[in-house]
């Protein structure tokens, strides 16, 4: 059985609390079993309350997001030889270095 959420656990307390003040206030009990007959029936009302707040999918997440190993197996091809030996012959070709004294 998988834990429940934080909202669930929000919900459900919210929902045992409210409905036990309200019960306890609209039937005006003062008997022991009463209370204990509305003390049970307001959590399993919270127990359903909490079990039907939808939980997050995991499944829907994980299949949006690109591996891992499909980033970093791709390789950047290298320029051929022939051509740096051009870029570079070209960049000392057109101007002289220039240092300062």
């Amino acid at each position: 059985m998988p834990r429940p959420t934080a909202a669930q656990l929000a919900y459900g307390s919210c929902t045992v609390l409210f409905s036990t003040l309200a019960m306890l206030l609209l039937s005006q009990t003062s008997s022991g079993l009463g209370v204990v007959i509305i003390a049970l029936s307001a959590l399993v009302l919270g127990l359903l309350v909490a079990m039907t707040v939808p939980a997050p999918k995991p499944a829907a997440t994980a299949a949006a997001a690109p591996s891992r190993t499909a980033v970093t197996d791709r390789r950047v091809p290298e320029p051929r030889l022939s051509a740096r030996r051009e870029t570079v012959a070209a960049a000392s070709a057109s101007e002289p270095v220039r240092e300062r004294a």
